[in-house]
């Protein structure tokens, strides 16, 4: 999941591979959804008909959702992370290098998403664990993945005033991002 979610926030190609168009809409959904407060603004197609494949070969980023059936025509696709959904895998093609999260953001990313995705694993090598470790519902789990990625961005951000320079020259003040801060 932190490969897409870094993959589609350094505009990459990513297509989706499922034979549940309920699971394709899900996960191009999700990935959108983890983005937030950032909006995506290129090509977004949660299931892509088959007369439409050609799209794949666009030079714009995207995230497009594919039933399985077509993966044939999604192998000489060289600058596409493609995730299966129903085999549980990322493929980052060699030509394609994501920008992954700072070292301590990601290291804490990963903790706070296994604390949540799986609470006993964090507690499993503990000679004295906590009596009670129980796991939250789906919906208290939703807003729990949602807050560790907003509290990222948080992190992220955090200091980005840093990098405005403010320019007086004319009646009105200009606010220019300043790239070398």
């Amino acid at each position: 999941v932190l490969y897409l979610f870094c993959a589609a926030l350094t505009e990459h190609k990513i297509l989706f591979l499922s034979s549940s168009y309920q699971r394709l809409t899900d996960a191009c959904r999700a990935l959108l959804a983890l983005m937030f407060p950032l909006k995506y603004s290129f090509t977004y197609v949660p299931i892509l008909p088959a007369q439409l494949l050609e799209v794949l070969s666009t030079p714009t980023p995207f995230i497009i959702g594919v039933h399985s059936i077509f993966q044939s025509e999604t192998q000489e696709l060289l600058d596409v992370v493609i995730a299966d959904l129903d085999g549980g895998t990322v493929n980052v093609p060699e030509y394609v290098h994501i920008s992954l999260l700072p070292e301590p953001l990601l290291q804490q990313t990963r903790e706070a998403l296994s604390m949540v995705l799986d609470p006993e694993l964090e507690v499993a090598d503990l000679a004295f664990p906590p009596s009670t470790i129980s796991a939250s519902s789906l919906k208290m789990q939703d807003k729990e993945i949602r807050a560790v990625f907003l509290r990222l961005f948080a992190q992220l951000l955090q200091g980005y005033r840093w990098c405005l320079h403010i320019i007086r020259i004319h009646p009105e003040p200009v606010i220019r991002f300043h790239k070398v801060r």
